[in-house]
């Protein structure tokens, strides 16, 4: 409740703490000084000069009275903000284990994904600041740098070694911050945000050029965005003039998208021909859609959304990225395992006991079907959770269990299923990834 009652005040902040009416009054009596500059200038007379300035002086002092009001009015709002925030948190019981930082040997790691994160939000010019500040101290020139220049760091993603129109893997992503800077990717962002921007003003057309520019890679995937698109773009030339504000011509309307349909929709016919059946034939209930069989696939309420989320994704993906800001995921799955922790370590200290598991928790950690990207096993022998270095392993006979368990269980180089009568080599099992 104190989480939503302070969403509700951020939303009250950004209504109430804007700074664009102080910056209108600043510029008003910018322009005010600047008109009055140039009638003195122009007229280079003493009385006229004076009388100027005399009528200068109470429209000068009204626009900073409304400044300083203004100015007033974002301070509180600033000031009732930080009193809620305060409130907020300030009913969280229990205290967080402080003793073991896991992210205190990983600087690079982090600034990396803030980095990443600016430049997959488009700024740009914030992620060049943030890199440059975020770089260590230059050494001594009397100290020999062990640190590759500049130049050779930005060479992996440098615009003739990596186009913008070929995939960034994990490989291709550089360790120091240096290489961020590369003009291709942040070419491949601005080209993403290009698009979007479209999409928001309701134009499919450069994606859809994106997407077969890239139908390869997409059809590889298995992704079926360019046809979404088209499906789309048929149905916004559907709707007609009148709804969709394109010119009224031939290749709008009813007419407009028959002709859009001939053109496109027969690559995809392998795929999606029962889809396309449907598509055709709304056309024949153009003049009472709303009362057809049809209605549902021409509400397009969310489409464009929906179209855009699917765009960014698969642009994504292509790139080697995952579709959401891995800060972005990060901090969303912390915030969310707070409250178990700090219910944990509050009946820890009840009991006079310690927390121990440094590099996992001790419990689980309830998150949205949305960030859980892997499986997890838990080993039916040591009932521990597989890790890296235990990865599970698959016996012949179809049991799984953990590689530590398997070779506790061996006897030289054999070993006997714990679960069923089946004997077998060490050789044999093979680790699975899930």
């Amino acid at each position: 409740m104190a989480l939503l009652q302070l969403q509700k005040d951020v939303e009250k902040l950004t209504r109430s703490a804007r700074l664009s009416d102080a910056v209108e009054d600043v510029d008003k009596i910018i322009e005010l000084l600047s008109e009055a500059r140039e009638r003195v200038a122009a007229a280079n007379d003493p009385h006229t000069t004076s009388l100027t300035l005399t009528k200068l002086q109470n429209p000068i002092r009204e626009g900073l009275d409304t400044l300083n009001n203004d100015l007033r009015n974002v301070h509180k709002a600033q000031k009732d903000f930080e009193k809620a925030l305060k409130a907020a948190f300030s009913k969280t019981k229990g205290t967080l284990p402080t003793d073991h930082d896991p992210m205190e040997s990983h600087e690079t790691l982090i600034n990396r994904a803030i980095a990443m994160h600016l430049l997959r939000e488009g700024q740009f010019g914030v992620a060049s600041t943030f890199i440059n500040e975020a770089q260590p101290q230059p050494q001594s020139q009397h100290e020999p740098s062990s640190h590759p220049s500049p130049a050779t760091l930005q060479a992996p993603l440098s615009r003739s070694v990596t186009p913008t129109d070929e995939i960034i893997t994990d490989a291709d992503i550089p360790t120091d911050l240096n290489a961020w800077q590369s003009q291709a990717l942040q070419t491949a962002f601005a080209e993403m945000y290009s698009i979007l921007s479209s999409l928001k003003n309701r134009d499919l057309l450069p994606a859809i050029t994106w997407a077969r520019t890239n139908c390869a890679e997409l059809e590889a995937r298995g992704s079926n965005l360019e046809f979404e698109l088209c499906k789309l773009q048929y149905i916004w030339l559907f709707k007609g003039p009148s709804f969709n504000g394109l010119p009224d011509n031939s290749r709008n309307g009813v007419l407009g998208a028959l002709q859009y349909g001939k053109e496109n929709f027969g690559r995809f016919q392998h795929r999606h021909l029962k889809e396309i059946q449907k598509l055709s034939c709304a056309l024949l209930y153009s003049s009472n859609l709303g009362m057809s069989p049809y209605h549902s696939i021409f509400d397009i309420t969310q489409a464009f959304e929906e179209v855009a989320a699917s765009f960014t994704r698969e642009f994504c993906s292509l790139l080697g990225l995952s579709a959401e800001s891995p800060l972005y995921v990060a901090a969303t799955a912390g915030t969310l395992a707070l409250p178990q922790l700090i219910k944990y370590t509050t009946m820890m200290k009840a009991k006079g006991t310690e927390w121990t598991t440094a590099n996992e928790l001790a419990f689980e950690t309830p998150l949205p079907k949305s960030m859980m990207y892997h499986s997890i096993f838990v080993c039916p022998v040591s009932k521990e959770q597989t890790t890296e270095a235990n990865p599970p392993v698959i016996l012949p006979c179809g049991h799984v269990l953990a590689r530590e368990s398997l070779q506790k269980l061996a006897k030289g180089s054999r070993y006997k299923c714990p679960y069923c009568p089946s004997e077998g080599l060490m050789k044999d099992a093979k680790e699975i990834i899930l």
